[in-house]
């Protein structure tokens, strides 16, 4: 097997055995890094500061993640103006924020007859949002309710805004 010394430096192509003494010897363990290069390359290492490493990047890569949430907006087909605005609002501050807006017109008992009505809604909140989003799902029905579904837009200019 190919051995790789602590300092990266290549020590050659040496037996299982005396590799393991060698590394016993400096205090390391002997880590396979690639098992299926011919022949296979083995790393001196301290295996237990390798993990904490390890364990330290993955924490900082999640800690740096940002996850988006779909937040949900529920509308009828006769909401009232004001109502209308004020969720409208709410969508608006919700794809600022970074989260997916999952828009619902639901139909109560003989509503499902307008369904018409609960497009038209829709459509006005996404003309109320367009500059922030894209549409990521067109309305459609799924049982007694019209779901359409907005991403916010990937900012261009990368900066925060204040």
């Amino acid at each position: 097997m190919r051995v790789i010394d602590e300092n990266g430096n290549q020590i050659g192509i040496i037996a299982v055995q005396e590799a393991r003494r060698t590394a016993e010897e400096r205090g390391y363990d002997l880590i396979e890094i690639s098992p299926n290069a011919n022949p296979p390359v083995c790393k001196f290492l301290d295996y237990g500061k390798y993990r904490y490493e390890q364990m330290k990047k993955e924490k900082l890569q999640r800690k740096h993640q940002q996850q988006t949430q779909v937040k949900e907006i529920r509308l009828h087909p006769n909401t009232d103006d004001h109502d209308f605005e004020y969720k409208a609002r709410h969508a608006r501050r919700f794809l600022e924020e970074g989260n997916k807006v999952k828009a619902t017109v639901i139909f109560k008992g003989r509503e499902i007859t307008y369904q018409d009505q609960g497009k038209e809604i829709l459509l006005r909140l996404l003309e109320k949002v367009e500059d922030l989003t894209k549409v990521e799902q067109e309305p459609k029905m799924e049982g007694r309710s019209m779901i359409m579904m907005l991403a916010p837009e990937k900012k261009k200019g990368g900066g925060k805004k204040n």
